[in-house]
């Protein structure tokens, strides 16, 4: 199998002393090679290295790649392990399911039917260090789900989330009608509100679109030209009381807390009835995120729903502007900073005070690899590459694996295929 780990100085350790071992078990046999002996084999186990340093660098699918994570205790963990703590091990069992089969699956997030050839990027698992994630086993979370409600609420990467379980749950369904969107809406960006229902396990997956989790407001009077709409920062979306009547709840923000998405539109901060011109995205953001902590203390039954977010997905733009969009064929060797986020390390603070239970679902280190899985030019609009967005089946198959194999774990479900 082909692992994704990172070098550490305990591994180190071991080479060490093995080497060490095996100097003091030679050391009269050293003695007697000549100076030109030592030459010629210096020169052999250089050759060897560079060859094997080599294949290494051009064939990265079939060498160790680099890196591990360790998170906090306040993370998703299944038992005494922290699933984040791990690496992304070659698995020829994957995909889960084929996107062009499920009527679910966005167009332009179904990379292999929009022209790209190559599929190793399906082919990935996430091992954690010290256990396994169960692979996802349809009919069991299904049974497991029966009468329930899950609700996924933020930007289109929530949404491409909800499409991967959508599709993950119909490989336990034997007749596919009993699976319909309750409006009849086709799966697009446009519709602030989806839902699709499982007729024969009374189960809901709906979607809201909430980029912000926060309330848009119209302009206040006396406000600069510039502003031409505000964030009310203090006051969560006006679609969250329909959050509130759910089994599982799972949210995510950040990739539209930015100065593109933000100032340059002409939208800026407001707390009650005071414009915050001069705010930092990065307070705003913080302050955006302590309302929405206070409404699920204040909302949310802690007995019934369960509650996670995600943290900031890695993105790989690249180019001065960072407008250049590179998908690799295999995973990087390097996370080239994308392993850390302050987005992401805001989410947690945040979660760490609060009283409520909520799970962080850290995918910020584990996707920061995953340069060879994003959408790229393979969407329905190829002449848009894309940088942000993940193929479908691809990673975001991985966080439902870790939510809902946490989620079985708390129920004593030993159903899961391992």
């Amino acid at each position: 199998m082909e692992i994704i780990t990172k070098f550490n100085w305990d591994t180190f350790g071991h080479f060490r002393s093995f080497g060490e071992r095996m100097a003091n078990g030679h050391c009269k046999i050293l003695v007697f090679l000549s100076l030109n002996g030592l030459v010629a084999m210096g020169s052999l186990i250089s050759f060897l290295s560079a060859m094997v340093f080599g294949y290494m660098y051009w064939f990265p699918s079939s060498s160790p790649v680099l890196h591990s994570y360790a998170i906090s205790e306040s993370n998703v963990s299944n038992g005494k392990c922290h699933v984040f703590y791990g690496s992304w091990i070659r698995d020829e069992s994957y995909p889960l399911y084929d996107a062009s089969r499920c009527p679910f699956a966005e167009r332009g997030f179904n990379c292999l039917a929009n022209g790209r050839k190559d599929n190793g990027y399906t082919k990935w698992r996430w091992k954690p260090k010290d256990c396994d994630i169960p692979r996802f086993n349809a009919p069991a979370v299904l049974e497991n789900l029966r009468g329930k409600r899950i609700v996924f609420v933020g930007d289109s990467l929530s949404r491409t989330q909800w499409e991967s379980l959508i599709c993950l749950l119909m490989m336990g369904i034997e007749d596919k009608r009993s699976v319909y969107e309750i409006n009849g809406h086709k799966i697009t960006k446009r519709i602030r509100f989806l839902s699709v229902r499982f007729s024969s396990f009374d189960l809901s997956i709906d979607y809201y679109r909430s980029v912000f989790l926060v309330q848009p407001g119209p302009v206040l009077r006396r406000a600069p030209k510039r502003v031409k709409t505000t964030l009310r920062l203090d006051k969560l979306d006006d679609i969250s009381k329909e959050w509130v009547d759910s089994d599982v709840l799972i949210f995510n923000s950040g990739h539209w807390w930015t100065r593109t998405k933000l100032f340059e539109m002409g939208c800026y901060f407001q707390v009650g009835d005071s414009l915050k011109l001069g705010m930092p995205i990065s307070t705003a953001f913080r302050r955006a995120l302590d309302t929405w902590a206070s409404w699920v203390e204040t909302m949310i039954h802690r007995n019934r729903t369960s509650v996670f977010f995600r943290t900031f997905e890695s993105s790989h733009w690249s180019g001065r502007n960072r407008n250049s969009c590179k998908v690799s064929r295999h995973p990087s060797l390097r996370s080239n900073g994308r392993d850390r986020s302050p987005i992401s390390d805001s989410i947690i603070k945040v979660v760490e005070k609060m009283t409520v239970p909520v799970e962080v679902v850290h995918v910020t280190p584990m996707g920061a690899f995953r340069s060879d899985a994003h959408v790229g030019t393979w969407s329905d609009n190829p002449s848009v590459p894309d940088c942000s967005h993940w193929c479908l089946p691809g990673v975001p198959d991985t966080w439902n694996e870790i939510i809902f194999s946490n989620l079985l774990s708390k129920n004593g479900d030993s159903t899961n295929e391992h």
